[in-house]
């Protein structure tokens, strides 16, 4: 028996029940998502608002991070509602399980989508305009996995929307550093997901999902590899064009430190290693935002 089942007494009165399975739909009792999404949007607003970012739009972005991940979450369990009882780590989802029906999971992603609106409502019309693509992207990406060999890079940019949104709404445009951190967030995803699909690799080649996982096979740790090299110099580049000194270098010395780490964890590709791989990400985040932050406040 999974440990969600264990969880869910059936003595428990029955919104006690739909609570829980409301947040473990939107996945709030598994946050490492917020913050994958949330680290590259941080990154963003200290980079635009030289080390001191607008409070208002702060406090947008952040909340906004939270209200699309779970939006996220919920439409890719409404479109894989039929796959996930197939797959050993999603089979206790609650819309497949049947814990909750579609229609209580669309009336759920009408509000968030409506708390988004709001939100997004109180910026700029082009950083209004960029929201939408970015909702489109989030609400396609559950489709790619059934046709595009690599949707994890339709995820990247998905997770990395919010670097030239936060870009645009504080600093009016995207510079070339903007790019350089939509681009470095792009691989992270990249990263960070490949090494979850690693875990789900042998149930999603029997179902027909596709993978970065699966396309790059045998070679999934070279390929890893080579994605973290070149996400640590798309920083490195972006760190130099804004002349950043030893705070923001030793950030990515300590990122670089998890990467190595996280190839120890999936040197055997069993799913236990590849999945605390995928957690250890959020350090690597961590690292970059601790050295923008020591950059900002301590140097000269």
């Amino acid at each position: 028996m999974s440990r969600g089942a264990l969880d869910m007494r059936p003595t428990d009165p029955w919104w006690v029940r739909r609570w829980r399975d409301s947040m473990q739909l939107m996945r709030f009792d598994k946050p490492i998502g917020i913050w994958l999404l949330l680290w590259p949007v941080l990154w963003a607003l200290w980079v635009a608002g030289e080390g001191h970012p607008n409070e208002t739009i702060f406090v947008i972005f952040v909340v906004g991070a939270v209200v699309m991940r779970a939006a996220g979450c919920i439409a890719n369990d409404l479109t894989d509602r039929n796959i996930d009882p197939f797959v050993r780590r999603t089979r206790d989802r609650p819309l497949a399980a049947r814990r909750l029906s579609p229609y209580e999971a669309m009336l759920m992603l009408a509000l968030l989508g409506g708390v988004a609106l709001y939100l997004v409502a109180q910026l700029d019309p082009l950083t209004l305009r960029l929201a939408f693509l970015g909702a489109a992207l989030t609400l396609a990406y559950p489709f790619f996995k059934r046709f595009f060999p690599a949707p994890q890079l339709v995820l990247g940019v998905a997770f990395g929307y919010g670097v030239p949104m936060a870009f645009v709404a504080q600093y009016g445009n995207l510079p070339r550093v903007g790019w350089l951190l939509f681009i470095a967030a792009i691989f992270w995803a990249l990263i960070y997901d490949t090494e979850y699909a690693m875990v789900d690799r042998d149930d999603d080649l029997k179902i027909g999902v596709r993978s970065t996982a699966i396309i790059f096979g045998d070679l999934d740790r070279l390929f890893v590899a080579a994605l973290q090299l070149l996400m640590l110099t798309t920083l490195y580049l972006a760190g130099t064009s804004m002349r950043y000194g030893h705070w923001y270098q030793a950030g990515l010395v300590f990122a670089a430190g998890f990467f190595v780490y996280q190839q120890w964890l999936i040197r055997r590709r069993d799913a236990e290693g590849c999945f605390r791989a995928f957690l250890n990400n959020n350090y690597v985040g961590m690292c970059i935002f601790a050295g923008l932050l020591l950059e900002y406040s301590l140097s000269g």
